[in-house]
């Protein structure tokens, strides 16, 4: 009989996880599942409070746990491998984390809005819909609008998608990888499809969102088969050994795959391709105008922030620590992306006439210059990527808050020509937006301008000058939209029937002024956050 057999069998280990190293995330999750508690069990009018309260919490605990660890050298010379080879904490990932927690930190009080709509029969309202399960306009909804619900749960999905982004940067395996890309993605599906107003729109973006993000998902997960298949390994050290030529132990039953260089650049490329589309990268770009527009607007703020962020993070490290070898096959690919991207975000956001599809096919222009970053395939080309992820985030964010307040009877005015005269209107409110909009455009003396500088000085030092040159001309045609939404603001009459300007509560003046703040602070004295990105630009292999 098997189960007496004269071999004793092995006993299985106990898996090794280093909870302090881990504990950002930790933290993040299990505030998310007391989100989840908070709406099971506090009752209805007290859940707003509870939940703004832990998720406050826990976004502060776990930044502050970032903190400790980079202080403790875990981002230098404690940089290592946690959770038996699952997740690396070194530079990048503290600092990427680090970025994502502030940024949902100020997104977050965003979400948490509700003064700028007026009241519905005695009660306060947000952004979000009374009750997600209701059809638009049906009495069900109109129910729920009168009983003065809410839709909490926004808070408890927000911190599981944030959950998802720390670990997405940090990934040190393959699996690792897919599974936190599939638990910040979900979250968003579901935070897209919750417009309070404009609720057919809002639903439509969710499920452009979720469909365009099941093939990309797929796309990813097919690579992921195929690089195991040619290297026998999740590890991103084994892969990378195999790509190069040094892995010491070879599986017999390996040995012909391993040999296979269709299985490894056909995975590659699908993986990639997969994170190209979280950054919105041309041509993989196809939902970014269309979720940004119908998702409630913090949402978009914040995904348009966050995720980049996130996204990034794992496209650096699968193109630094894991594709090193294949630098020559990866980069010509890369540069087509970088300058169709550049090209293609910055030309059709001239054509536009809604301000968040602008800002969206500005977040497309965006990606290519951070995309210049990455192909320098240097250290510097590492941290000006990541001084440019934490700019870009606080400015992005600052900006669709700013959007927010400008208001009609639909809700919030997001075609341009009801922007006319807003200068005049509300001269505070449009010299704030227009700071973002200098910001996004390289202005000097702002953020933008630092963070375009590090990232074309690194290209042209990795030897793409000709690179920076388009980078170049495609921040002079963006630049000439942003301006011309300046000029529309302050040089154009404002219509008699045009928007008010709401005055938001403390939660959105904080997120505007820290997205100020900011932009002045890494525009006007860039050089220590310049020195703390180069610090904490060296992955652990």
């Amino acid at each position: 009989m098997w189960t007496t057999a004269a071999d004793p069998i092995s006993k299985i280990d106990a898996p090794k996880i280093e909870y302090g190293q881990l504990a950002p995330t930790l933290i993040i999750v299990g505030a998310a599942v007391l989100g989840v508690l908070v709406e099971a069990f506090v009752p209805r009018k007290s859940r707003y409070y509870a939940q703004m309260f832990v998720a406050v919490v826990a976004l502060a605990a776990a930044f502050a746990a970032v903190v400790a660890l980079a202080a403790d050298g875990y981002g230098t010379t404690k940089a290592g491998i946690a959770a038996m080879g699952a997740v690396a904490v070194d530079g990048p990932a503290l600092f990427l984390q680090g970025t994502i927690l502030l940024t949902a930190l100020v997104g977050l009080f965003t979400f948490a809005e509700r003064r700028l709509d007026p009241e519905a029969h005695g009660n306060r309202v947000d952004s979000f819909v009374a009750q997600a399960a209701s059809v638009p306009g049906s009495d069900s909804e109109k129910k729920a609008v009168r009983a003065g619900f809410t839709t909490t749960e926004v808070f408890p999905l927000l911190l599981f998608a944030v959950a998802g982004m720390l670990v997405f940067p940090a990934a040190n395996d393959l699996l690792t990888l897919f599974v936190a890309l599939e638990v910040l993605s979900l979250p968003l599906y579901l935070l897209c499809a919750l417009a309070r107003r404009k609720r057919l729109m809002s639903q439509e973006a969710a499920v452009k969102y979720f469909l365009l993000g099941a093939f990309a998902s797929a796309f990813t997960l097919f690579g992921i088969a195929l690089l195991y298949g040619y290297s026998g390994s999740m590890s991103y050290s084994t892969i990378a050994q195999v790509v190069d030529g040094t892995v010491q132990d070879v599986d017999p039953a390996l040995a012909d795959t391993m040999g296979n260089d269709a299985l490894l650049l056909v995975g590659a490329a699908l993986l990639v391709m997969g994170l190209l589309f979280k950054v919105g990268a041309v041509p993989f770009h196809m939902w970014t105008p269309d979720v940004y527009q119908g998702a409630p607007t913090p949402v978009t703020g914040f995904m348009a922030a966050a995720t980049k962020v996130a996204a990034f993070g794992a496209l650096l490290r699968i193109l630094y620590v894991v594709l090193p070898g294949l630098r020559w096959d990866w980069r010509p690919v890369m540069w087509a992306v970088a300058i169709v991207t550049m090209l293609a975000g910055a030309i059709v956001a001239i054509t536009q006439t809604d301000i968040k599809r602008l800002l969206a096919y500005s977040s497309i222009a965006h990606a290519g210059f951070i995309l210049a970053g990455v192909i320098a395939t240097t250290p510097s080309g590492i941290s000006s990527v990541l001084f440019y992820l934490a700019a870009y985030s606080f400015v992005t964010i600052g900006a669709f808050a700013v959007v927010t307040l400008v208001r009609d009877a639909g809700g919030e005015a997001t075609h341009l020509s009801k922007w006319a005269g807003l200068g005049r209107r509300s001269p505070l409110v449009a010299a704030v937006f227009a700071v973002f909009l200098l910001a996004f455009a390289g202005i000097p003396l702002t953020s933008g301008f630092a963070g375009k500088f590090a990232v074309f000085k690194a290209a042209a030092e990795g030897g793409a000058a000709p690179l920076v040159v388009v980078g170049v001309i495609s921040s002079a045609i963006a630049a000439f939209f942003y301006i011309r939404v300046i000029v529309l603001m302050f040089f154009s009459e404002p219509r008699p029937e045009g928007p008010t300007v709401a005055v938001p509560s403390p939660l959105t003046m904080t997120a505007i002024g820290v997205g100020v703040a900011v932009t002045v602070v890494l525009g006007v004295a860039p050089q220590y956050f310049l020195e703390l990105a180069g610090d904490a630009g060296v992955f652990v292999r």
